[in-house]
């Protein structure tokens, strides 16, 4: 028996709406940050998903994406390192295709179904690019899902899988190419989402022993909020029964979208539910899920509504051309180029760079950040351990402004953080409207970027306006 004992989202805060000057839409997307990729993001819903759960208690991490910041590295274990997971657990990628998200979630049902893990946190995070004021851009988002099973029934348990595989060149994105690449939409329809999903989803019930009716909610991929509610028909599905797609709120996620659809149908499922997702890329996995009692605890934290109502929409949208290069400011090619990271240092600092360890006194309690030798306050030598400051909410002790430093988002934020139960870090502030940052706002600690040099991305934590 394999079940969801947790789940978390993190939907950028950031939008392209009707306000945005240039945007020339009325309908909203999500969009990350400049200092936001798939990482950065899977970190965020990994936090939100552990929440009141032991790091130790995972025994793999599977991360889903197509747009992974590293052509040859993993990035799982860079998340599984931000985490502040054991270091004995399995990680991997799960990447090349949009029913990543899917793929993972079936990996982890084998692996505890097999025994080799009692704990699997499956996450699926993207940032999917398209060129400037095109169609799809409009219906593209950025964000991620992430669910935490376990060999427990949990709040919902998996009931039934089938997976279909095909060869499909509907869109793709090539080596060097920055933006997605579809071909005609009708053969995109046609021959793929409407052949495939209902291919894909008559076979499950086929097998499984169901019909259209047995569903009190699905999830699915689809291209536009448009033909969302028609693929669903074509399925078998009345209106009621789809859930919302998001669609003029946040966007197509890619790989985290039919986990993220799961994530909102979980948050209005009733004991006794039966619930469909559908991913979809180079054929098709259908997963269906049963809800337990233990809904009842997983519905309380809304997580998806949160974030949905904890948005800010840009004002221009030459800002979000420029956070993704494909415009670059006169200011920053005056700039010299930045020099690149010391990998040696990032790997020696990693304890308290990534994972954010700060040091208690054994003797006085006291903690410090960055980790000291020696107490500041009962001057005891190498009698330390770590605490983990990620998850910690903190306040604004005092912040400073600096307009000259040639960052990305003019003004540079700089802030002196005061955590709960003690401990003091001095970060960048980030996803900040200046006129909402005070002396004593409450933050939270965020996984960023702070640059990409020489194809390294150098990664750190900063503060943000607390959402709740």
């Amino acid at each position: 028996m394999v079940g969801i004992k947790s789940y978390g989202v993190h939907i950028p805060r950031y939008r392209l709406g009707r306000e945005t000057t240039g945007w020339g839409s009325s309908t909203e997307r999500a969009i990350a940050n400049f200092d936001e990729d798939s990482v950065t993001m899977a970190v965020s819903a990994g936090v939100s998903c552990l929440a009141d759960i032991s790091r130790d208690s995972v025994d793999s991490l599977l991360f889903a994406t197509t747009t992974p910041p590293y052509e040859e590295k993993q990035c799982a274990s860079i998340i599984a390192t931000a985490l502040d997971l054991r270091r004995d657990i399995s990680t991997a990628d799960v990447t090349g295709v949009l029913r990543a998200g899917t793929t993972a979630l079936r990996m982890a049902m084998d692996s505890l179904n097999a025994g080799s893990a009692k704990s699997v946190l499956v996450i699926a995070s993207d940032s999917r690019q398209s060129a400037p004021r095109a169609d799809i851009e409009r219906n593209l988002g950025d964000g991620a899902t992430a669910f935490l099973l376990t060999t427990d029934e949990g709040a919902a348990t998996f009931e039934g899988v089938n997976t279909i595989s095909e060869n499909m060149l509907d869109m793709w994105r090539s080596p060097g190419d920055t933006f997605v690449r579809s071909w005609e939409d009708r053969f995109m329809m046609e021959e793929g989402l409407e052949r495939i999903l209902v291919e894909a989803s008559q076979s499950f019930m086929e097998k499984n022993g169901l019909t259209a009716q047995s569903f009190a909610k699905v999830a699915f991929h689809s291209p536009d909020g448009r033909r969302h509610t028609g693929l669903g028909r074509r399925m078998g599905f009345a209106e009621g029964q789809i859930q919302d797609p998001l669609y003029g709120q946040v966007g197509n996620t890619g790989t985290a979208f039919p986990l993220m659809l799961l994530a909102g149908a979980l948050e209005e499922a009733s004991e006794g539910d039966l619930l469909l997702v559908i991913g979809y890329g180079d054929g098709s996995d259908a997963l269906s899920l049963r809800v337990n009692s233990g809904i009842a605890t997983l519905k309380e934290r809304q997580l998806l509504k949160q974030d949905l109502e904890a948005k800010k929409i840009l004002n221009n949208y030459e800002v979000y051309a420029r956070w993704r290069n494909v415009w670059v400011s006169d200011a920053a090619a005056r700039r010299p180029a930045p020099q690149p990271p010391s990998v040696t240092a990032m790997w020696r600092e990693s304890e308290q760079n990534m994972r954010l360890h700060g040091a208690r006194c054994t003797n006085c309690g006291k903690i410090q950040y960055p980790p000291q030798r020696v107490c500041t306050i009962c001057q005891t030598r190498d009698e330390t351990e770590p605490v983990r400051l990620s998850d910690r909410r903190g306040s604004v002790f005092t912040y400073s402004m600096d307009y000259l430093a040639g960052a990305t988002d003019v003004p540079l934020v700089i802030t002196v953080v005061n955590f709960e139960g003690g401990g003091r870090m001095l970060c960048m502030l980030t996803d900040r409207e200046l006129d909402e940052i005070a002396v004593d706002m409450p933050v939270d600690m965020s996984f960023r970027k702070l640059r990409v040099v020489n194809g390294i991305t150098n990664y750190y934590w900063k503060s943000v306006p607390a959402r709740v």
